[in-house]
């Protein structure tokens, strides 16, 4: 089977784990940033963000994402640039064409879908934006959309003010979204043989998961329903984080069935009354039966309760910090890897599927117009080409910023 190829204009974070995501199954991605421009450090800003672990271009934040990746710098606000993008797409068969700047920025620089779609009709172009081509000037930034979206009104203590989750959600759903429909697309076109568009608006995309509050609004639903509520859930009582006496569990009560076995535990039995043998009446309660389980909970440490939980099968865990995420049996057996210039392994997060064919360890993440160079060699270019193309601004590469510095 052919490899793919994927070109992909990116920064930040949103499309950088899209393409990721394309790496891990041994996919090639070329990442595209522009040349230096004099008013700031050059290429993805990201690649500023973080300690210093590799050298000053590839810091802790920009490790992860760009990993399996080959990067290059070409300057799309000149034609020429513009003209050596489209030479990259045919000579290299690319595949997809990927980018996540404003739409408003798409003809300036060359990478719109009919000026691509025009050099190689079967390709399959995938922009990520805010709001999508309509807003042409959105820029779409994770905690804006957050907060856009309602998220933030949902997340956080119904007392407290509205909360951004600890997980850039919007940026990896929207890169989820090119994923997927990359791959639809791709299925369209072993059929059809024809490329396509594909747009994914941040804010559509986060909106989409709106799916047990936002319908809520036509039946006339109590503002409680759809505002904050700490850890607890909204329908489903006692759902909620409950202290120990060594640290906190959070369980899930989501029947009656499991609300009898609950109370069934020795210990959980003054829990219990008439009213509250049924969602509904629990709901009507249900602040005081939080008082009462927390009354419960903080006599035993969170392995005695996990184990009475789990002996009655309903749904608990121990609040897990992130190292020992990583090593829980089930995720530390799928962790991938990179290694560091100096042959020092990284763990970095698992892969979202397994897939037999992907490999488990990925190249590191490239430096700033690390192959430039030979990438420009691949589509035709001689080296006199790329010497003038860099003396002229038109491409940067590794050597030569090394140069300027």
């Amino acid at each position: 089977m052919k490899r793919r190829t994927v070109l992909s204009m990116e920064q930040a974070l949103s499309l950088p784990y899209a393409t990721l995501r394309f790496a891990q199954l041994g996919w090639r991605v070329i990442r595209i940033e522009s040349t230096p421009s004099g008013d700031g450090l050059p290429g993805d800003p990201n690649r500023y963000i973080g300690d210093r672990v590799a050298d000053d271009d590839r810091r802790t934040y920009f490790i992860a994402p760009n990993v399996g990746k080959e990067a290059i710098a070409i300057n799309l606000k000149e034609a020429q640039g513009q003209e050596l993008l489209r030479r990259l797409i045919v000579e290299l068969e690319v595949d997809v064409f990927c980018c996540n700047t404003v739409p408003k920025r798409y003809k300036q620089l060359g990478i719109d879908y009919e000026t691509l779609a025009a050099v190689k009709p079967d390709l399959i172009w995938a922009g990520i934006s805010a709001m999508g081509p309509e807003y042409p000037d959105a820029p779409g930034y994770d905690p804006v959309i957050q907060a856009m979206a309602g998220y933030m009104e949902l997340t956080g203590p119904s007392d407290g003010p509205p909360t951004l989750s600890g997980v850039p959600l919007i940026d990896l759903k929207a890169g989820d979204e090119v994923y997927a429909n990359v791959m639809m697309a791709l299925l369209e076109r072993a059929e059809t043989g024809k490329g396509s568009r594909i747009d994914v608006s941040m804010l559509q995309a986060a909106t989409s998961w709106l799916i047990t509050t936002l319908p809520l609004l036509d039946f006339n639903c109590d503002p409680s329903e759809i505002t904050r509520c700490g850890n607890e859930h909204r329908k489903f009582v006692p759902t909620n984080v409950y202290p120990t006496t060594d640290g906190f569990i959070y369980m899930a009560i989501g029947s009656d069935v499991q609300w009898r076995r609950l109370t069934d535990i020795p210990k959980f039995k003054p829990v219990a009354n008439a009213v509250r043998t049924t969602n509904e009446g629990r709901r009507a309660e249900r602040e005081t039966i939080h008082r009462d389980m927390g009354t419960v909970t903080r006599q035993f440490t969170t392995a005695e309760i996990a184990e009475d939980f789990r002996k009655a099968t309903i749904p608990c865990a121990p609040i897990h910090d992130i190292p020992s995420v990583r090593d829980m049996p089930a995720v530390a057996s799928r962790l991938t890897t990179t290694r560091m210039p100096d042959g020092r392994v990284v763990r970095l997060q698992p892969q979202a599927v397994d897939h037999a064919e992907a490999s488990g360890e990925l190249a590191f993440a490239p430096k700033y117009g690390e192959h430039t160079q030979a990438v420009l060699a691949e589509a035709g270019c001689t080296d006199s080409d790329i010497e003038r193309l860099e003396k002229n601004g038109i491409v940067a590469s590794n050597a030569s910023t090394m140069q300027r510095d």
